[in-house]
Parts: C-alpha cells; sequence; structure tokens
C-alpha cells in the first residue's frame, strides 16, 4: 500500500474509531411508545416500562458521567475507551481511545501513528491527537479537526445520520431504544462493578428505529437502508443494566454485519462528574477537511465506515 493512501486510510480509521467509540456510549434516538387503552385516553405504562422510563429520565438529569467502553468489528478493529463526557447542551467530553487489534489497529501501526489517542468532542466537531510522529507529516500540529457537518457531507446517507446522532449522543439512547422497539424483558438481578443492577434485554429493527428517531431526509433515509443492507446489518441486540438509584449503569449493543460480529459495551459511574472539554489550541490543530485536500483526495466516501479518503 502507498505511503499517501496509508495516511488517508489512516486519518478515516482515526475518525472512524473517534465516532464508534462515542456512539458505544449512546447515541440519541427518539422517545419510547406509550400504550393507550382501547376504551379511552388513559396510558396503561407496563411496569417495565415505567422502570425504563425512570432510568430515562435520571441518567438524562445527571447531565454527565465517567465512561469506560470497549468496542469490536469482526476482525477489521477492536478498541477500548475511557474518560468522561456531559450532555444535555450538546456533547462535550474526553475520551482515550486504544486500538487492541484487528486490520484497522495494523494500518495505524503502519501508518506510524501511536496505539493510543486522545479524543475531544465538542457541539460541533470532535478533535482527535494524532500523535508526535503524525504531527511532523502535518506541519507539526498534532490535533485533527473533524467537523460534523463534513463528515455528513464526506460520509452520504451513514455520514448525515452519525451526524445526527453524535450531536445528541447520550448514555439513556440505549434505554430509549428498548422503550421504541417494544419488545423489552427483564433478564434478572445482577452485580455490575460491586453495585446491585437490574438487566433488562431487547432487540430493534435497526432501520426502523433510524427512521422513526432521526432528522433524515426521505432520500438520505433510502441510501441509509441501502449502506444498512451493504453492511449487513438488520437488527440490534440491547442489554442494559441499571442501579437503585434508577441510573444506567452499563450496556451492550450486539448485531451481525458483513464484517463479523459488532458488539459495543459501555460502562457508567460517577454521575455528575465535572466535564470541561475545550477545543486544543487553534495552532496546533489542522481541519480533516484541508488535510484531505492537501493529501489530493476530496474525501468522498463513508467516513463513519473508516473509508473516506482510503482509495
Amino acid at each position: 500500500m502507498k505511503s499517501t493512501t496509508v495516511r488517508r486510510t489512516a486519518l478515516s480509521v482515526a475518525a472512524a474509531a473517534a465516532l464508534t467509540s462515542v456512539a458505544a456510549c449512546g447515541s440519541s434516538t427518539g422517545s419510547g411508545r406509550s400504550d393507550k387503552a382501547s376504551g379511552g385516553g388513559t396510558i396503561h405504562v407496563s411496569p417495565i416500562a415505567a422502570v425504563l422510563r425512570a432510568a430515562e429520565q435520571s441518567t438524562d438529569k445527571a447531565s454527565s458521567a465517567k465512561v469506560r467502553s470497549t468496542m469490536s468489528i469482526g476482525d477489521v478493529m477492536s478498541a477500548s475507551s475511557t474518560g468522561s463526557l456531559r450532555w444535555g447542551d450538546g456533547l462535550r467530553g474526553d475520551l482515550t481511545i486504544t486500538y487492541t487489534g484487528g486490520q484497522l489497529a495494523e494500518v495505524m501501526r503502519k501508518s506510524g501513528a501511536a496505539p493510543s489517542m486522545q479524543a475531544r468532542y465538542l457541539p460541533d466537531a470532535y478533535y482527535v491527537n494524532m500523535g508526535d510522529a503524525s504531527a511532523q507529516r502535518m506541519g507539526g500540529k498534532h490535533w485533527l479537526r473533524y467537523s460534523y457537518d463534513d463528515l455528513a457531507k464526506f460520509g452520504g446517507a451513514s455520514g448525515a445520520y452519525m451526524k445526527d446522532q453524535i450531536r445528541t449522543s447520550t448514555p439513556n439512547s440505549s434505554v430509549q431504544m428498548l422503550l421504541a422497539s417494544g419488545d423489552v424483558k427483564k433478564v434478572g438481578e445482577e452485580s455490575v462493578s460491586g453495585t446491585h443492577a437490574t438487566h433488562y434485554s431487547g432487540t430493534v429493527n435497526v432501520a426502523d428505529l433510524a427512521g422513526r428517531s432521526s432528522n433524515l431526509t426521505a432520500d438520505q433515509m433510502a441510501g441509509l437502508k441501502a449502506q444498512l443492507n451493504t453492511a449487513g446489518i438488520t437488527t440490534e441486540t440491547i442489554d442494559i443494566w441499571i442501579n437503585d438509584q434508577n441510573l444506567l449503569v452499563k450496556k451492550t449493543e450486539k448485531a451481525h454485519t458483513a464484517k463479523g460480529a459488532l458488539t459495543n459495551t459501555a460502562y457508567y459511574s460517577d454521575y455528575g462528574v465535572q466535564v470541561s472539554a475545550e477545543a486544543p489550541p487553534a495552532g496546533d490543530t489542522k481541519d480533516f477537511k484541508d488535510l484531505l485536500k492537501s493529501l489530493g483526495t476530496s474525501g468522498t466516501g463513508n467516513v463513519a465506515s473508516g473509508s473516506a479518503g482510503a482509495s
């Protein structure tokens, strides 16, 4: 693989890893559904739905938390992340992302990028510190800025969907997804990180949920469904664990894809923690869009899946 191709791919991998890592922590969906009695306007809520709605509200009001997560997609990539996130007024936070295996980790190694990088999330964009080796090839600048608007343009339908989701990302989205699915059951009582929690599980149709919960146009939705079909993604199994304070303490999301099994697992603690993420110094930051132009590519492709600029 030519060095410029390796660099383009590595930059897109950095985008994909940062996006999927925060997605593992929670991407926003629509609110849960209500079941009305056939004979009138009284709303009857099942005991499980009542518990989930209480957890959704408590987690949302907490506004911030420490997060640690793992993510893998077949033999394509595996990564872990740790840090803290704040939500409510737009996503903010810092995560340290470490590539632990897979083909994309090998691409990062060949490009000279560090196996771990810092990702910083702000309401309009996120930033990735590519490390000293990459800075030497970026005019001494360590940080890459990925505008959500640019990612929507580069990524097509999936990019537009990712922009819509990441800008409103919250941990309680997994609770919302189960409420929206209408398919959820109580598994049992368990211990999570030494804390008593109740385990719930359900299955959602990814395309149907995206159609109900996103702000995509009809054409964008059609494109997303086509991309999901190509990726082999149809349904997703979601498991959540809620503690005695009605706060989400763990979640897992699992799906089958054309590239193998996809698994996201996230743990939440220290709700209400102080989070004060700010944009890196402008003098130490390069815009992803400008960098792609300097490498001789327009950046078209599916950045969200790590393929933009990789040709």
